[in-house]
C-alpha cells in the first residue's frame, strides 16, 4: 500500500537521521500515527497546517509504502471530504510499522510560506 505523510521540517530531519527507513516516534500527546491514503490529501496538510503553524513556515509531503498484508489491519478513517482518508496506528505500533515499510521513504513535495 502506498501511503504519504506530511511532516514539517523537525519530523523532516529526524527521518533524515534514520535514513529515510523510519518515522520517529509520536510526542505524549500524540497518540495516533496517521498517514493518508493519496498525494493531494497529503498536500492540503502540508501546504496549510504546516506552513502556517511551524515555526520555519514549511511542510513536506512524503511518500512511502507498506506491506499490504499488515497494513491491512489499520482501519481507513475518512475526516472530512471523501478523499481525506487516513490510517490510524496507535503510536505504540509506530516500531513495528516502521518495520513493514518497503523499501524507504520519500519526499514527493515541498511548500514555503516564503
Amino acid at each position: 500500500m502506498v501511503l504519504y505523510r506530511p511532516v514539517g521540517t523537525k519530523e523532516l530531519e529526524l527521518i533524515k537521521e534514520s535514513g529515510y527507513l523510519k518515522f520517529p516516534p509520536r510526542l505524549p500527546e500524540q497518540p495516533i500515527f496517521y498517514p493518508v491514503l493519496n498525494e493531494k490529501y497529503a498536500a492540503e496538510i502540508a501546504g496549510r497546517w504546516n506552513v502556517q503553524y511551524n515555526d520555519d513556515h514549511k511542510g513536506y509531503v512524503t511518500r512511502f509504502e507498506v506491506d499490504d498484508v499488515y497494513a491491512a489491519q489499520f482501519e481507513v478513517h475518512t475526516v472530512g471530504a471523501e478523499y481525506h482518508q487516513e490510517l490510524w496506528v496507535p503510536a505504540e505500533e509506530l516500531e513495528t510499522f516502521n518495520g513493514h515499510i518497503v523499501g524507504g521513504i520519500e519526499v514527493v513535495c515541498s511548500f514555503s510560506g516564503d
